[in-house]
């Protein structure tokens, strides 16, 4: 065998220009089978980035999966899980990497089916461009349009149209034409900045690499002519400079650098920028990358700023240029796509990260639901899984962001789960909202620590939760008479009294349960802030709705006691008739019988409810307060 050997510099030369090539992200959308796995496999077919091993588990597969007879299947190439194989769809969003001689790809295959809408919305967050497959037998479908407005949504401006399967009509230029008519009337409102519609066969090839001869009366460019010479480039650099911070640097002593990748504009050794929330100014002194120290950097790449002055900068701040800084707020309205089965609740609290920022907050408007289909607005109380909403957002404390529509890198967000740490949801900023950055927290000289010493007791909301006959209002009130015995000064909510009144507006969904938490625990910290005592006696059957009211307070001041009473117990007692009626059916969302009672999982005071007389778990109630100093 001869050797042949390599020319060092040669292929020195070669990576040098790999490297130097654009980057486009792109990704296959549209309705379930209309050969969006088939074309990527086929690119990267033609594109000769296959090896031996894997053309020859690629005949093997389509042997046992295929569903094109004897020919390669090529969407088996990317169709990796083996239930999408045994299907013949795609479930999760596959990502591919190739390139040609003029640009590096990313390319993302995202699932038809409308239950994994979730997955699409993922693939298309970080894409430049949108290839939409349109079955040439059927034309525009509703999740061609669904996509297209999630596509939208997300900031893609440039689509393809890929009128797939045209061999199976014939090659026909006139249902070709009237498909993209078709799509054009549809998608006139969607924003998108170039529309390029491509006739193609992703099975036999047509109009994909090359051109063939079916498709002559086609003038235009093939699909990979088209991804290799569309222009992207420009659109973050031209942006303002922004810089989220993902780490502060300090390997030693003498180097203190914030490093993150630039989300939008240039910077420059010599530039004038400032942190987004305090305002304060500096000078970029150095540029630091893993090849050594630049003059200036770009949008997309990863790099550590040095500043001339010290200033005060954590995970999470965004440094900005210093004469086109972005909006910084507390509450903002978006839109927002729901992607978990459990629903969004108005009021729960969820972590919304933004950047390299996590906050704590939740959705307190749902101004309207989107049919994605039709685009109409619909009134809604909750979002259920692939929901698409325009919301308001109320967060714990400020942020600094972009509209999402000139800035998807600050003006994007997703919604965590505090319990779970899963993903939920994801969201585009539309903009800030006044009240949030004109209203402020008035300063008082009177606070709750000295109305507290006045009364000669530490303010604090004891927070009584159990099922419904469990004890806890018969508890909380003989605790309340105790106190006021030793001259302490209480106040007692109770679920039921607050009903009357403040929450008298409120059913039992399982929204307005949440927000029926909401208000009392806003309320009993008002309470705590005029230095009483506060008992709140409520069912409060969800773990989130409890860490929400928690978070309202300072360490200490929220005492959680848990009146473990059991189910049957309580039934027993059923003082209302509630038990009864629920089983009948008669009651709706009773906790415990066909909604869930979420016990706590460290609660400060557990109280043995079904094993104890009332007055002797008042006394454990009293003697705690007195052990860690609320009451003397």
């Amino acid at each position: 065998m001869d050797i042949v050997e390599l020319d060092p510099t040669a292929f020195t030369d070669y990576l040098a220009r790999h490297e130097e090539k654009g980057l486009l992200r792109f990704l296959t959308c549209g309705s379930v089978d209309d050969g969006k796995s088939t074309l990527i496999g086929r690119l990267l077919y033609d594109t000769k980035l296959l090896f031996e091993d894997q053309l020859a588990s690629l005949e093997r597969d389509s042997v046992k999966h295929g569903t094109v007879g004897e020919d390669i299947d090529f969407a088996l190439l990317v169709d990796g899980l083996e239930a999408e194989r045994e299907q013949g769809i795609t479930i999760d969003v596959a990502y591919r990497f190739f390139a040609t001689d003029k640009r590096k790809f990313i390319v993302a295959d995202t699932p038809g089916h409308e239950q994994y809408t979730r997955n699409m919305a993922t693939g298309a967050s970080n894409a430049d461009v949108a290839i939409l497959l349109v079955d040439a037998r059927k034309g525009i479908l509703t999740q061609t349009r669904r996509h297209s407005f999630i596509a939208s949504l997300l900031g893609i401006r440039h689509v393809v149209v890929a009128v797939n399967k045209i061999d199976l009509v014939g090659y026909s230029e006139e249902i070709f034409d009237r498909i993209v008519a078709d799509y054009r009337e549809f998608a006139v409102d969607l924003g998108f900045q170039t529309l390029q519609p491509i006739p193609l066969s992703a099975r036999f090839g047509d109009n994909v690499t090359g051109r063939g001869e079916n498709l002559s009366w086609y003038d235009g460019p093939t699909l990979l002519e088209h991804l290799e010479t569309l222009d992207v480039s420009q659109e973050r650099t031209s942006l303002p400079f922004r810089f989220p911070v993902q780490w502060v640097n300090r390997p030693n002593l003498d180097f203190r650098g914030y490093s993150g990748t630039i989300a939008g504009g240039r910077v420059s050794v010599g530039d004038e920028v400032a942190v987004a929330m305090s305002g304060r100014t500096s000078t970029v002194k150095a540029i630091s990358t893993f090849d050594g120290e630049r003059a200036s950097a770009i949008a997309g790449e990863a790099v550590t700023l040095v500043l001339s002055d010290e200033v005060d900068i954590s995970r999470g701040d965004v440094i900005a240029a210093a004469g086109a800084r972005p909006e910084v707020t507390d509450q903002f309205a978006a839109h927002l796509i729901w992607m978990h089965d459990d629903a969004l609740i108005p009021g729960r609290p969820y972590l919304f990260k933004i950047g390299a920022k996590s906050v704590a907050g939740s959705v307190t408007e749902i101004k309207h639901a989107i049919d994605v289909n039709t685009f109409q607005h619909l009134a809604a109380k909750s979002l259920e899984l692939n929901a698409v909403a325009v919301v308001n957002v109320s967060l714990r404390e400020p942020v600094a962001f972009d509209p999402y529509s000139e800035n998807p890198q600050t003006g994007g967000f997703i919604v965590i789960d505090r319990l779970s740490n899963l993903t939920v949801g994801a969201g585009m900023i539309d903009f800030g909202l006044r009240r949030a950055t004109n209203i402020h927290w008035q300063a008082v000289d009177l606070t709750k620590r000295l109305r507290g010493e006045a009364m000669g007791q530490r303010p604090a909301v004891l927070w009584f939760t159990g099922l419904s006959g469990a004890g806890k209002s018969t508890v909380a009130n003989l605790v309340e008479k105790k106190l006021f015995a030793l001259g302490k000064h209480t106040y007692l909510l109770d679920g039921d009294n607050v009903r009357h009144g403040l929450n008298r507006d409120l059913g039992f969904t399982e929204v307005d349960r949440v927000e029926n938490i909401r208000r009392v625990a806003e309320t009993a910290r008002l309470f705590v802030d005029a230095g009483l005592i506060v008992l709140a006696s409520f069912i409060s059957p969800f773990r989130s709705e409890r860490q929400m009211a928690r978070e309202l307070f300072d360490p200490g001041e929220f005492v959680e006691i848990f009146v473990d009473t059991p189910l049957r117990v309580a039934e027993s007692r059923d003082p209302k008739g509630l038990y009864k009626r629920a089983r009948e059916g008669s009651i709706k969302n009773f906790t415990g019988i066909d909604s869930p009672y979420e016990a706590p999982e460290s609660p400060e005071l557990q109280l043995a409810g079904g094993m104890n007389a009332a007055e002797t778990l008042a006394d454990q109630v009293v003697a705690y307060l007195k052990a860690h100093h609320y009451i003397d």
